[in-house]
């Protein structure tokens, strides 16, 4: 579908054909009629040749791929068509397409009774739902007297996702404590098999002490397991607004977006269950689960997220009863405040292992001093890592070459056949 327009750029020239006429009738002569013939006659074929442009040019713009990440590049073909003898000495094309990082506008001309087709790419900067289309066409006659105004109102959705990157430095505790085997079936007899022993621990089962070892090295020594059961991962992203602060992609908030992202792939691709938990908007939650749906799921909620009003702490509340026992939560938030820990200490009660990703906000250009809470979380004994805007840099580097192919194998997986915008 298409809306066309056809306009005279100059209007004073249709009020000088009666002027000249006029003229020639008052004071005959040879210099009027030269012009009044040649005036009407250049704006008869120009007239003709912006018409012939108007019915005959069509453009069918086709997108290669249906979603891609930040960091991708977008790759788009552009058929124009013109079936009329005229040809289109100029033509601009305006791509009203709101994706950070793409222009698809051009200026190019078409023969008569020609086809011309061309690629144009661009750069995926930010993550977010984003629109390709629509587009107009301005063409005219080559004197420029008439314009031609082709809209293609035809748009595409083309959904950015945050990057996911390999995240090495960063060990997330297991749910439950080490040594321990889940009994889901509460069986006196573990289904679980021992595969060594460690150092005992405070707050370690007495039934898994290893006794032989115990009495040769003349101090406690448990057993560890090679199958224990997996535990749910959850992760609890803080998206609120006052916590936040940068710009664009140094901005505090899209690095916990990107470890978020990172860190449910890697559950995932490990055989986690996770579920994830954001203050957004709104507070909001996705229920654990396995499967690939799930890593599309999250990936489309973290592309559309949005900061928010409400504080860390009322998301853990809300969410706290969703947990399961001895489940593994990561919560990453740039809040220095400190007013989450008493949920999370909660949690801890119920056999929840958490383990805190802090973005140092003071080195995104935010306030505050990043030492207190630090301490805080050292003194309760929260596993903690410090996240800086450095982090994530020149991390593309420290890919394995198996993370690399599923990259690879990633980037495959979204092309799709060419389809038109509609």
């Amino acid at each position: 579908m298409k809306i066309t327009e056809l306009r005279l750029r100059y209007k004073i020239i249709p009020y000088l054909l009666p002027i000249l006429f006029i003229n020639q009738l008052v004071s005959p002569r040879k210099v009027w009629m030269i012009l009044l013939v040649g005036l009407a006659t250049v704006l008869f074929i120009s007239y003709s040749w912006a018409v012939t442009l108007k019915n005959n040019l069509n453009l069918i713009r086709e997108m290669r791929f249906g979603w891609s990440k930040v960091g991708d590049h977008l790759q788009e073909r552009f058929n124009l068509d013109n079936s009329g003898w005229a040809p289109a000495t100029w033509i601009y094309l305006e791509d009203h397409s709101d994706l950070a990082g793409y222009n698809g506008s051009r200026v190019t001309r078409i023969g008569g009774n020609a086809h011309r087709q061309w690629f144009e790419k661009g750069f995926c900067e930010r993550r977010g739902l984003f629109t390709i289309g629509p587009t107009s066409v301005h063409t005219g006659d080559p004197l420029g007297i008439f314009e031609v105004r082709i809209e293609y109102p035809a748009t595409s959705n083309m959904m950015v996702m945050p990057p996911i990157f390999n995240l090495p430095d960063i060990q997330i505790a297991p749910g439950g404590k080490v040594g321990e085997g889940i009994n889901t079936t509460k069986s006196w007899n573990h289904t679980v098999t021992a595969s060594g022993v460690r150092e005992y621990n405070p707050g370690d089962s007495l039934r898994y002490i290893h006794w032989p070892t115990s009495a040769r090295r003349d101090e406690l020594f448990v057993r560890t397991f090679d199958s224990t059961p997996t535990s749910d991962q959850w992760i609890f992203l803080d998206m609120f607004g006052d916590s936040h602060t940068g710009e664009g992609e140094d901005a505090s908030e899209e690095h916990a977006i990107i470890l978020a992202a990172s860190l449910m792939n890697w559950a995932l691709e490990n055989g986690r269950a996770v579920g994830i938990g954001v203050n957004g908007k709104e507070l909001s939650w996705y229920q654990p689960r396995m499967d690939e749906t799930q890593k599309w799921i999250i990936l489309r909620a973290l592309a559309l997220l949005e900061k928010g009003e409400d504080p860390l702490h009322k998301l853990l509340e809300a969410a706290r009863q969703s947990l399961r026992f001895r489940s593994s939560v990561i919560v990453i938030t740039a809040d220095l405040s400190g007013n989450w820990l008493n949920p999370i200490l909660l949690m801890r009660k119920k056999g929840i292992v958490p383990t805190i990703l802090l973005l140092n906000a003071p080195a995104f250009g935010g306030k505050g001093d990043i030492r207190d809470i630090q301490k805080k979380l050292d003194s309760v004994g929260l596993g903690n890592y410090l996240i800086g805007p450095e982090y994530l840099d020149n991390m593309e580097k420290e890919l394995s070459p198996a993370t690399q192919k599923r990259r690879e194998e990633f980037k495959e997986a979204r092309k799709v056949h060419w389809r038109p915008l509609i």
